[in-house]
């Protein structure tokens, strides 16, 4: 969070340096520059919260496996616990070990269980240990709920795993279509128009297209590069990780590509 402070006040400065020292399409493509410096680090630091929140799906069902073999044997849930507490299960390790600390000063189950889904803070945690916990109070068969809820989460990620990889082309093709619209703009307002210009000049403005409507036409085409690649990152986090958060990446990804695009072309042309 701090990193993300820090190169967020950087690039502030940068573009305040920016308004204050340069000009034209240069201080342009300067700020998106500086832009794209101060939240870089922001949506690398996001992308790494979701791997962490899939990782802990992924080591939480190694958990219950592992506790589920232990009560086969005739263990008590809670002694289960405390025996698989040293076993590594990555971004649950810690949380692991203060719950089986917990049991071990004498916290009751259901409270300990309850403490360890409010600390590790994801939904699907949270869901399968009020259902233990459920079942630990109305003394049902343990064992039978913990089988149930492995299969279960095991399904889950199953699917999401194939959908992933089934939408991978598709993810693919949104960035690849997305590039060729860049490439329509950057041809229509450094190529396709200019020349329409100059022929309105010769016909006397026929086409009704001065100097001045192609200040206005560029300002139309940056904002509808902003809005498209914004929505359309979304919409390929939508499909690839099945939540519209997850597009932000995208969706920061695009805008950036987009504009430096587009700025460092008119420099260019």
């Amino acid at each position: 969070m701090k990193k993300s402070l820090i190169f967020l006040f950087i690039g502030f400065i940068g573009i305040i340096i920016s308004f204050l020292r340069l000009e034209g399409d240069i201080k342009n493509f300067v700020i998106v520059i500086c832009i794209f410096f101060s939240f870089f680090p922001y949506i690398i630091e996001n992308n790494l919260i979701q791997k962490r929140e899939r990782e802990k799906e992924e080591k939480f069902l190694e958990f219950i496996r592992d506790i589920l073999e232990n009560v086969k044997t005739g263990t008590p849930i809670n002694k289960a616990i405390l025996n698989v507490q040293n076993r590594d299960y990555g971004a649950l390790s810690s949380h692991i070990k203060k719950l089986a600390n917990q049991i071990s000063l004498g916290f009751p189950l259901s409270n300990a269980l309850e403490n360890f889904a409010n600390e590790v803070k994801n939904d699907l945690v949270f869901k399968t240990i009020d259902l233990i916990s459920e079942s630990n109070r109305s003394g049902g068969e343990i064992s039978s709920i913990l089988s149930t809820v492995a299969d279960s989460i095991n399904q889950t990620q199953i699917i999401k795993k194939e959908r992933k990889s089934s939408v991978v082309n598709l993810q693919v093709q949104g960035y690849i279509i997305f590039i060729i619209f860049i490439v329509i703009v950057i041809i229509l307002q450094f190529f396709l128009i200019p020349k329409l210009i100059s022929i309105g000049k010769e016909d006397g403005n026929y086409l009704g297209i001065s100097p001045e409507n192609k200040i206005d036409f560029s300002r139309i085409m940056t904002i509808i590069l902003v809005i498209e690649s914004f929505f359309s990152g979304l919409v390929i986090g939508k499909i690839a990780e099945g939540k519209i958060s997850y597009g932000i990446k995208h969706s920061f990804i695009l805008v950036s590509i987009s504009l430096i695009s587009f700025f460092a072309a008119k420099i260019i042309f």
